[in-house]
């Protein structure tokens, strides 16, 4: 999934420190977090990744340590576990955060999680799993993040949402669609109530993307992983996935001053597929 121009370094984001929750990845296996990790680092950002396992931090901390290794980059880089539904959790790691690298003037939620079943299939704490994970950690995130921001006098948040959560796909995951529909909303919100402080929120909504998360989660909807990708690969209008450094690349620009005037969007980044479903 990986590409060799995948994080070419810049300065776009120099001066500026982001916190990524969900950033971390066992064994440096690229997912959308590590991707944004080293898509920000490599644009002159320091980078403190929050995942909720030590071995995904530590995976992250060590590709970081790699890419800096390699570039000569100075950022400073850093990380902590926390759940990020637990609120006393995620405030110490902002506070880890800020002790470690600096303020974060850039917030990046990248939790998420899909779980199959309907009304009928789904249970109710299973239910309420979905939302906690999805939609209640950018709330619990955001309440962090937003007065370092503030004090700052201004940041970027970016949530990555999904376009799922805009389109029925075929899948049977009415909590994953729910809630990142209503990510996208409470993006919007957020974006609209901190504009007059210096404060942007947007929403990047990926399409169809080969990510770990897609073989652990989706794969069961499927008569094998050969017939998933094929099936994926040929609902794209381009004819093939993205990959996470697809996602990373438009939360840089969505981060960044170059997009100073964009504020309370959803960016679907899918090759073209909402508008195909649309029609």
């Amino acid at each position: 999934m990986s590409r060799a121009d995948a994080v070419c370094p810049s300065q776009r984001l120099a001066g500026k420190t982001a916190i990524v929750f969900g950033g971390g990845s066992v064994g440096g296996q690229i997912n959308n977090g590590l991707a944004a990790a080293l898509a920000y680092a490599a644009a002159a950002a320091n980078v403190f990744v929050v995942d909720m396992s030590a071995a995904a931090v530590e995976g992250a901390l060590a590709e970081l340590e790699r890419y800096r290794s390699a570039s000569g980059s100075t950022v400073r880089v850093g990380g902590t576990i926390a759940d990020v539904t637990d609120s006393a959790r995620v405030l110490a790691a902002v506070d880890a955060c800020v002790e470690s690298v600096g303020r974060p003037n850039i917030l990046h939620n990248n939790v998420g999680i899909a779980r199959m079943g309907g009304p009928i299939e789904m249970s109710v704490e299973e239910w309420d799993t979905v939302l906690n994970v999805n939609l209640t950690s950018a709330f619990i995130t955001t309440k962090h993040v937003l007065p370092h921001m503030l004090a700052l006098g201004g940041g970027a948040i970016v949530n990555i949402g999904s376009i799922g959560g805009m389109r029925y796909l075929g899948y049977n995951y009415p909590s994953y669609s729910a809630t990142k529909g209503g990510l996208t909303q409470f993006t919007v919100n957020v974006a609209l109530e901190y504009a007059s402080r210096g404060i942007r929120a947007n929403c990047i909504a990926p399409g169809l993307i080969e990510t770990p998360m897609m073989y652990q989660q989706i794969a069961g909807s499927y008569d094998s992983v050969e017939d998933m990708l094929a099936k994926r690969n040929a609902l794209s209008p381009t004819g093939m996935m993205g990959d996470s450094f697809d996602i990373a690349h438009a939360a840089v620009f969505l981060a960044s001053d170059e997009a100073r005037y964009i504020n309370g969007t959803c960016l679907p980044v899918d090759g073209g597929l909402t508008a195909a479903v649309a029609q």
